[in-house]
């Protein structure tokens, strides 16, 4: 990737989508030389990836086609990517999303844009403190397209609800997923696509078997175990 990005004082500088660099890919000495950054943030969680099967409308290329148009038509200065694939909303230990707001506190973002605020984060607490409080005291201009969210004209009144509906997705998500595990533990089934020590997979009804040779040693461990015996000294045995 070209490593060359100048700054635009009497302009905005902007690229088509392929042309836009992600943020892990510009050189230190690029980023230093940035002081007013465009955020084209993107994010997609594991679940997000299994449901791309039947609709693609979130995935990583998506969100960066629809934030580049954004930032072209809207003419917004040095747009970077920052993107975090397979990573929930329900956290915020995000990389590169923490690598946006370290340089929101240091004041040099003049933008943030998001697909919707589900993108940004599903926890209506944490993410109103970041768009209500944060960024308008770093004079960041907040965009969540789809949503209609805009901190420059105003913003959205509806804005706070979707946040909470968007926190009580994620937390029903979750409640049905280990309410699946939990009936599947229940029948005997699977719970993971590795089968364990002990076990084998048959390749073609893709059931566990019992590892014949690995037995013995399995049924020591637990003996041991039930001897009282921790997992440091199992280990040596």
């Amino acid at each position: 990737m070209k490593q060359s990005y100048p700054q635009a004082p009497q302009g905005a500088l902007v690229a088509p989508y392929h042309q836009i660099p992600d943020f892990k890919d510009l050189i230190p000495s690029v980023v230093a030389a940035l002081t007013s950054f465009t955020i084209l943030y993107c994010r997609l969680s594991k679940d997000d990836k299994l449901k791309e099967k039947d609709d693609d409308s979130n995935s990583i290329a998506n969100q960066k086609m629809l934030l580049a148009k954004f930032a072209q038509d809207h003419q917004l200065p040095n747009p970077v990517f920052f993107v975090d694939d397979g990573v929930s909303g329900t956290t915020f230990d995000r990389p590169d999303f923490l690598k946006a707001i370290e340089l929101v506190e240091a004041k040099r973002v003049k933008n943030f844009v998001v697909k919707d605020m589900s993108r940004f984060g599903r926890g209506h607490i944490r993410v109103g403190i970041y768009t209500k409080i944060l960024f308008p005291e770093n004079n960041v201009r907040f965009v969540a397209i789809y949503d209609d969210e805009d901190s420059d004209t105003g913003g959205n009144e509806m804005t706070p609800f979707k946040n909470i509906m968007n926190e009580w997705y994620a937390r029903d998500t979750s409640k049905k997923i280990r309410a699946v595990f939990r009936a599947k533990g229940m029948a005997g089934q699977a719970l993971c696509f590795t089968p364990p020590y002990g076990y084998l997979k048959d390749q073609q009804t893709k059931q566990w078997l019992l590892d014949e040779i690995a037995a013995p040693v399995v049924s020591r461990i637990f003996a041991l175990s039930l001897d009282g015996i921790g997992p440091s000294r199992i280990a040596r045995h």
